[in-house]
């Protein structure tokens, strides 16, 4: 989804969270600021729903749970919330709850146009605060490639990046899955309108 700043009145994270309740639409909160989640292309729905079909059956078997781009997380520390395309958590107390994910373990973002630049840089950087958080994947819409971020020592991080005839690995859930899984019946070809005479 995307995240598209708005002329909203800074709000505390009460205040979002009483007002978020009531939309009609999803809003993520960043540091008083609310942004407007817009709704994504069809590749973009598509490798979310192949990505959480392949995962969903994987991570219940280890006690986890991946919630998708409606599951709100939380990060209160910061006075944060966020609703990412995929989230996964094993923290016993983000499995049973009703409310927010507080301790993702992986998150997933699928990019579009519009957003790459805030999922590859302020999302990366807000994210990357999560002490919990293992890995961030960034899956391409407009194209077959798949980006993960993995924690290292420290603040270092690892990146790579697979492509069509890959397969890609969550480590820290020790999932493995052909690439080709996440973008199966999703179509790259350009939409032409034909206009009436």
């Amino acid at each position: 989804m995307i995240a598209q700043p708005q002329d909203y009145q800074k709000m505390s994270p009460e205040e979002y969270l009483e007002w978020e309740a009531k939309q009609e639409f999803r809003h993520e909160y960043v540091d008083g600021e609310v942004l407007a989640m817009t709704g994504g292309s069809l590749p973009h729905n598509d490798i979310a729903l192949n990505f959480y079909t392949a995962l969903r059956p994987h991570v219940r078997q280890r006690g986890c749970r991946v919630n998708v781009s409606d599951a709100q997380v939380q990060d209160a520390k910061n006075n944060r919330y966020f609703y990412p395309d995929l989230v996964i958590s094993c923290n016993p107390d983000d499995v049973k709850s009703r409310k927010f994910i507080e301790h993702p373990k992986v998150i997933v973002e699928v990019l579009s146009p519009s957003a790459e630049k805030y999922d590859r840089g302020d999302k990366l950087k807000y994210y990357r605060q999560f002490p919990s958080l293992q890995e961030y994947v960034l899956v391409d819409s407009e194209s077959i490639y798949v980006e993960i971020y993995q924690r290292g020592e420290g603040k270092i991080w690892h990146y790579c990046g697979y492509t069509e005839g890959e397969s890609i690995t969550l480590e820290s859930i020790e999932f493995t899955c052909a690439i080709e899984v996440l973008y199966e019946g999703v179509n790259f070809e350009t939409d032409t309108v034909e206009l009436p005479e």
